[in-house]
């Protein structure tokens, strides 16, 4: 069972990743708001783990292999989450100040994703394994 402690800081760097975010978009000096895009990897970036988690109950032997399978999609939409800015500046679509706040936002954001799955994945009866 997870602490409300946990709860907090998770919420907390949360708000703290999506406001990196939000400076890197908004701020009149950068004014564009194409880094927004991030957000959908952020979505999708826990899919990979919910689809294996669910398959991996059924037989142990295809669960290493559907594990893994995961953990390789989930990293590449990680490295393509932390590309994204880079390659939006690299192309001048946004400034380099901007993408160093899109990539501080991303890092304290799969950060947090990370302490989600470590604080409620324990297997217990009220976790989120049960959606």
């Amino acid at each position: 069972v997870a602490s409300p402690a946990a709860l907090v800081a998770l919420s907390f760097s949360g708000a703290i990743g999506l406001t990196f975010l939000m400076l890197g978009c908004a701020l009149e000096y950068y004014g564009v708001y194409w880094p927004l895009f991030v957000l959908i990897f952020y979505f999708i970036c826990p899919i990979p783990h919910f689809i294996a988690k669910r398959l991996s109950d059924d037989s142990d032997a295809a669960s290493s292999a559907c594990r893994e399978l995961a953990y390789f999609f989930t990293t590449g939409i990680v490295v393509s989450a932390f590309g994204f800015p880079i390659i939006l500046a690299r192309v001048e679509a946004i400034k380099w100040g901007a993408c160093g706040l899109v990539l501080a936002g991303n890092a304290v954001i799969f950060l947090t994703i990370l302490g989600f799955f470590l604080v409620f994945g324990r297997g217990d009866d009220f976790s989120w394994e049960q959606w």
